[in-house]
């Protein structure tokens, strides 16, 4: 599964050689070049990481960062800057950013980083989730409904630990098809319809169905539809 990244960087060209980097290496990245864009950005989608620079046009870094803590979201945030002050490196750590790199820096290093805050995602939703009567363990490769294994496919696991990750959410195809299958989708294939069908299959055999269509938008995880007659 693909880490989604927020990249906020008003430097086209730093912008796009860092994006270009990470999508290379596997992630989903999305660039936004202003604070205004960025702030939106936050504020309506779910990210695994932040890449956030200070200088930004519209609202600055240290702003977004600020609000983005006070509404109570933990993703990590990784600070960019070419203030390398002290006791500006201190403010931005206040504010909430979980690690901090100076510009002019280099790309292995920002990689690096990258990757050591996802490992700490990574052990934190490591462990369980759950929704109602679903539980997913993707460390043991354990998932249940209602207490009975689930016995699912690699892909199927994948599947379902991002529908769990983003309870709620109308997720679409082509984001689907970027995180899980780590492919554009064509607009053609129908693999996630096949999956999502096999998926419910298993779910659906130890109760009722939880994960949805949303006609034209993509597919949500969420209440149990009632039973016909209820």
């Amino acid at each position: 599964m693909s880490f989604r990244i927020l990249l906020i960087e008003d430097d086209e060209e730093i912008g796009e050689f860092v994006a270009q980097g990470l999508r290379e290496e596997g992630f989903v990245v999305e660039l936004a070049a202003d604070g205004h864009s960025g702030g939106h950005a936050l504020s309506t989608s779910v990210w695994d990481l932040v890449v956030l620079d200070w200088w930004l046009p519209g609202p600055d870094g240290l702003t977004l960062l600020r609000q983005f803590r006070e509404a109570g979201r933990t993703t990590p945030v990784l600070f960019l800057t070419a203030r390398d002050a002290v006791a500006q490196r201190v403010e931005g750590l206040q504010a909430g950013a979980d690690d901090y790199l100076c510009k002019p820096f280099a790309y292995e290093e920002l990689l690096a980083r990258v990757q050591a805050l996802l490992r700490r995602v990574q052990t934190t939703a490591g462990a369980e989730w759950r929704h109602h009567d679903v539980l997913l363990n993707p460390t043991a490769n354990r998932a249940e409904r209602a207490g009975q294994p689930l016995n699912l496919t690699a892909r199927e696991q994948a599947l379902l630990a991002f529908f769990m990750r983003h309870t709620g959410e109308v997720l679409s195809r082509t984001r689907l098809y970027e995180q899980v299958w780590q492919e554009q989708y064509d607009g053609l294939s129908n693999t996630l319809e096949v999956h999502v069908m096999e998926l419910r299959k298993k779910l659906e055999a130890h109760g009722p169905r939880l994960i949805h269509t949303v006609r034209g938008r993509g597919y949500m995880l969420g209440d149990p539809t009632p039973p016909e007659g209820a």
